[in-house]
């Protein structure tokens, strides 16, 4: 079993981290654009939590921590193995659907 978390502290804010909503950005794409590639919780979780799940990234929204007022550490999770091996027979079964 391959879990992992990705940590992030990249993302400028240019209006300040209360300003702009990250986490509820995460959660409407995760229930529309990014359904089924972008998971979203807010329980408190550990990395077994996502054994199994398919989705390329589920972003922790308590995880997260505003650095300064422009700056934000964003956590994700995700199943290194099985998230993979989902996405690839994803790809499979497109490709095999084009004439």
């Amino acid at each position: 079993m391959d879990l992992r978390f990705l940590n992030r502290t990249w993302l400028y804010l240019p209006k300040g981290v209360l300003d702009n909503g990250v986490s509820e950005q995460k959660r409407e794409e995760s229930k529309e654009r990014l359904k089924g590639i972008l998971g979203y919780i807010e329980d408190d979780v550990v990395s077994t939590d996502f054994a199994g799940d398919n989705r390329s990234r589920i972003f922790d929204a308590k995880a997260g921590i505003a650095l300064n007022d422009n700056f934000v550490k964003l956590i994700s999770w995700y199943d290194n193995e099985w998230g993979y091996n989902s996405h690839v027979i994803d790809l499979i079964l497109h490709m095999a659907s084009i004439n």
